[in-house]
């Protein structure tokens, strides 16, 4: 069965031009892990959806799910900037290329660079809400209980998470060891902290006790 147009759980990936050269660019760019997770982040993002009672575009939402990650590649571990951003970035170099409207870019631009940053996207439209919600979803477990077994078995058929928790983490961990500094107020300082010796994560307080300010 083709990727594209697949469905699992009642949620058809879509199968139109721009997402099929997606679904090619992703799966030759990047991991087996992080390929099948931007898949399952995309039904779960649906699922949730679903059950918020949302409307959303599905190719917009596809295209976040898939390019969200990206940033974690070797090229980008020097560029110093958070991986999110990266990820981003490549969506919107791609979706340019590809004469996307710049509301739908900007929809999907948003949407990855805000995907590790809990308690904005939920309040944000539908697309940036719905690719947080599918990545709290499979590396989280937020809502776990949202899916039925049936449907959550259904999706993990077609992308399989072995050793998934695991896996994801020496992935984080990799993807962002190079750029220490970009942890600074994200989740991300917490990957570093548990698994680089040493690191030392910036520490908000100290940054404003320390600034140059006299008072």
């Amino acid at each position: 069965m083709p990727a594209n147009g697949q469905t699992a759980a009642g949620v058809t990936v879509p199968d139109t031009k721009l997402a099929r050269e997606a679904t090619k660019l992703v799966r030759a760019s990047t991991t087996d892990l992080v390929y099948h997770h931007s898949r399952r982040v995309f039904w779960f993002g649906s699922l949730q959806g679903l059950n918020r009672g949302l409307s959303w575009d599905p190719e917009l939402l596809y295209l976040g799910a898939m390019f969200h990650d990206l940033g974690l590649n070797e090229r980008f571990r020097g560029s110093g900037r958070r991986f999110e951003v990266d990820s981003a970035d490549e969506a919107r170099r791609f979706l340019q290329g590809h004469g996307v409207p710049e509301d739908s870019i900007r929809r999907v631009w948003t949407a990855i660079a805000l995907h590790t940053t809990p308690g904005i996207p939920e309040f944000m439209e539908p697309e940036v809400a719905l690719v947080t919600a599918g990545v709290e979803y499979d590396v989280l477990g937020i809502g776990y209980h949202d899916v039925s077994d049936a449907e959550r078995a259904e999706i993990v058929a077609l992308h399989p998470r072995p050793n998934f928790k695991r896996n994801i983490l020496q992935a984080f961990t990799e993807g962002i060891a190079p750029r220490p500094e970009t942890t600074f107020g994200n989740v991300k300082a917490d990957v570093l902290e548990r698994f680089i010796p040493g690191y030392e994560r910036t520490n908000f307080v100290d940054i404003i006790e320390n600034s140059d300010w006299r008072e």
